[in-house]
């Protein structure tokens, strides 16, 4: 399919104070430029620059004097596999329980539901660190940019009044991280190389490269849990192991190599670094050391494989890798003023936030930097994107870095659907199937359910699906049951907008366990079928006796899961054709679930009974599931509920930490509210310091770094992809039978242009507005299929053939 923007798309310059960087021209000259950039090395983690290839991850600092690349394996955790229920008697307990919130106790259900608890995830790991230090020199017309468009960073200025460049990029195709050296100075580069790491290892060096090899803890502890002083057990005999390989190629000059592992570069006027590292994790369910892969072989055959290209052929392949994903969209919200385009990205973000100036071209940026990341972090089998995405330096990361599955891991993957990378959606897909197989231990050892599989707050690289606490965590987080629910809608909605039936096919046995597991949950009471116990994750209620409560019955997040959790298996099995007594089943268990209640404040009620919130602006909105990421409550198929949705956010605030406004952004779209949903988008942009910084304009809260992170604080990755997914969610809106064009357009955003926008039913949408209305149209269809197109206040029906494309 060849459309206008296709047609037009060129490329131009502007100038910085950071040198030339460029921007992608496309229709009517309207320029989206694809860069961050910055006039000074980063100080802090929330300045750095992050790159990825899907396993390997580097954090670039872009240092004149002593540049630190911190290194991260998405593969890398401590631990080891599942092997043992922690509690094997926790079901006992769920008799208990129900019969205490029978009675409406809701102390003595707290105190109960700690008994049903197991241990804790497992810590994502940081690989290590290289640094290379250079001579004092002076520097001048320094530079530090980040391309997007083709993932390559790069630091330049002039070194003694020499050019000095620095590029680095992750390439997939070679698996290795390349960072390219050069100077025009007539001495050449003089530099010391050096490799750390945190983790138990040794490092030897030889006449070309540095060779570093260690091990993970075999078990760790979150950092929040006190009860233990130590929070890692290392064992050489136990955990992941992995092998790093730092290769130098000069074109010139010498080479040294130390006993103390390190090199000295010197009179290279270019060298090119390649980086690789392997882990021994070889699945969910394999012991890593006596059933891990050969990192070592691995390792060595990469790097030499790597090694035989040059610079130009290994930039090259990596482009043309990286381009066939982030190429398939392009957004144009219009230009920005050239007195603050020209601004370093921090500056401009602090002038956004500050000044509340228009800068379309940085909202443009910053949804186009969530598909980069989502490329950089998502491409490793069964292994997705973790809290951070894979870019970790602490050894003893925030929430162990691990994937938190009452929304953030969700959350990571809103926008893959929607803006064209369903291949980064595979990784999640892969990790599904591995909870399968745990889940169902879970479901019968704290659950006692039979049938299905379930999942709890946390998990990790070992598919870890119990209830967390070890028995003191508070049941508000802890003892959460829906986590299956909830990851398995995105098996369907992977369907809805790839329309692939065999993928269908493989994964149906698995949404259809995540069903069983909610509907042998649930109880009866009065009449219909509700949860008991069940919490609404993170919150807590507070009953007319003033007690601050976490365990209740009825909860309405647990519903709305499950609700979607039956619509979509019974959808799944009718396009497969099969299953026809348990679709029966699933149908009456979904006629007879507790419905929707509105509370006297007009909001959706969060509990069974019309209580207050201990925090009535509390970051998570799970009640509202249904609304977004769900689809079964709509502004037109359930008005009355879908104000009352509306009500809950203007009482819940706009003040919230990153990850949250970011679903608030969707949330205000799904209302067709598009000045709720632009103001959210904006309020996500709020400039935040760096962690570490203490000067007096330190700011802290949810937003955004000036490295474009999502700010938690600290920073949490699911808001830069929440925040890319609500853009998409502004601009196209679909379900199985229609498609809705600018359904939450802002006056701010009036004309605009987008190519490769995915709408369910397998149709890309490329469209260009004016005045907030659509002026070209164009609609292709990957398998074939028939939709309703709805924009400009009319409807039409379509029906392609498979690659057929349409313009109205």
């Amino acid at each position: 399919m060849e459309n206008l923007f296709r047609k037009v798309s060129t490329l131009l310059g502007i100038w910085t104070l950071g040198g030339w960087y460029p921007c992608v021209l496309i229709a009517q000259e309207r320029p989206t430029c694809l860069k961050l950039h910055y006039d000074r090395p980063a100080e802090y983690f929330e300045e750095a620059l992050v790159i990825g290839n899907g396993t390997l991850g580097a954090i670039v600092y872009g240092g004149t004097e002593r540049e630190v690349i911190s290194l991260n394996d998405i593969t890398l955790w401590s631990g080891e596999p599942e092997r043992e229920v922690t509690t094997p008697d926790a079901h006992k307990s769920i008799p208990v329980i129900r019969g205490l919130l029978d009675k409406e106790d809701y102390r003595g259900a707290d105190r109960e539901q700690r008994k049903v608890q197991g241990h804790y995830s497992e810590n994502y790991q940081p690989l290590g660190q290289l640094t290379i230090t250079y001579p004092e020199s002076k520097i001048t017309d320094y530079g530090r940019s980040l391309d997007i468009g083709n993932a390559i960073a790069r630091t330049s200025y002039r070194k003694d009044g020499y050019p000095f460049t620095a590029e680095y990029f992750a390439s997939a195709p070679d698996s290795v991280i390349v960072v390219r050296l050069k100077s025009e100075s007539r001495e050449g580069i003089s530099a010391l190389l050096s490799y750390n790491s945190q983790l138990p290892h040794f490092i030897t060096a030889d006449a070309n490269g540095i060779m570093a090899e260690g091990y993970a803890a075999y078990h760790s502890y979150p950092i929040y849990y006190k009860e233990v002083k130590n929070k890692h057990l290392y064992d050489p005999e136990r955990g992941i192991r992995f092998r790093t390989l730092i290769r130098v190629l000069p074109k010139d000059g010498t080479v040294k190599h130390y006993a103390t592992g390190e090199l000295k570069l010197e009179g290279v006027h270019e060298a090119v670094i390649l980086i690789t590292n392997v882990t021994s994790f070889n699945g969910f369910d394999r012991n890593p050391v006596t059933e891990g892969r050969n990192y070592r072989k691995l390792a060595t055959q990469r790097i030499e494989k790597a090694s035989e290209k040059n610079y130009r052929e290994l930039q090259e392949v990596h482009v043309s890798d990286y381009r066939h994903f982030f190429d398939r969209v392009e957004l144009d919200l219009g230009r920005t003023d050239p007195t603050i385009a020209t601004l370093t990205t921090d500056r401009q973000l602090m002038q956004y936030t500050d000044k509340e100036q228009d800068n379309p071209e940085l909202e443009a940026l910053y949804f186009q930097y969530g598909r980069y990341l989502l490329i950089s972090c998502s491409r490793t089998p069964g292994v997705p994107a973790n809290l951070q995405g894979l870019w970790n330096e602490q050894i003893l990361p925030p929430w162990s870095c691990n994937y938190t599955t009452n929304i953030n891991l969700e959350e990571n993957y809103w926008a893959a659907e929607t803006t064209n990378l369903s291949e980064m959606h595979r990784p999640l897909m892969e990790f599904i199937s591995n909870l399968s197989k745990t889940g169902n231990v879970t479901a019968k050892a704290y659950y006692g359910v039979d049938k299905g599989w379930c999942l709890g707050q946390n998990s990790d690289i070992w598919a870890m699906t119990n209830p967390v606490g070890l028995n003191v965590g508070s049941p508000s987080w802890a003892c959460w049951t829906m986590g299956g629910a909830w990851l398995s809608t995105h098996i369907w909605e992977r369907y809805l907008f790839t329309q692939d039936k065999e993928f269908l096919q493989q994964y149906y046995p698995i949404l259809k366990g995540a069903a069983e597991f909610c509907m042998n949950w649930l109880i009866e009471k009065d009449g219909v079928l509700l949860t008991s116990p069940g919490t609404s994750p993170e919150n807590r209620f507070v009953t007319p006796d003033g007690y601050a409560g976490a365990t209740l019955y009825g909860s309405t997040a647990d519903l709305a899961m499950t609700r979607e959790c039956l619509l979509d298996v019974i959808r799944a099995a009718e396009v497969l054709k099969t299953d026809k007594k348990f679709r029966e089943e699933a149908e009456r268990t979904l006629s007879r679930l507790s419905p929707y209640r509105v509370g006297k404040n007009g909001n959706l009620q969060e509990w069974f009974h019309d209580w207050q919130d201990r925090e009535p602006k509390h970051r998570h909105q799970s009640h509202l599931f249904g609304l977004y990421p769900g689809r079964h409550l709509s502004v037109s198929a359930t008005p009355e509920l879908a104000k009352a949705c509306a009500r809950t956010l203007e009482i819940r605030g706009d003040e919230t930490t990153g990850w949250s406004t970011g679903w608030r952004v969707n949330l205000y779209a799904r209302l067709q509210d598009g000045e709720g949903a632009y103001r959210i988008y904006r309020r996500l942009l709020k400039y935040v310091s760096p962690d570490g910084y203490e000067g007096k304009d330190a700011r802290r809260g949810g937003g955004t770094y000036p490295n474009l992170l999502d700010s938690h604080s600290p920073f949490q990755i699911d808001g830069n992809f929440g925040g890319c997914a609500g853009v998409a969610e502004m601009l196209v809106q679909s379900t199985e039978t229609s498609i809705t064009l600018l359904p939450a357009l802002p006056k701010q955003w009036k004309d605009g242009r987008v190519k490769g926008l995915c709408a369910r039913g397998g149709f890309v949408i490329d469209m260009e507005w004016k005045d907030s209305k659509v002026t070209f149209l164009d609609i292709f269809s990957r398998k074939g299929g028939k939709t309703r197109i709805c924009f400009n206040g009319k409807s039409v029906n379509i029906r392609l053939k498979e690659g057929q494309s349409v313009n109205l």
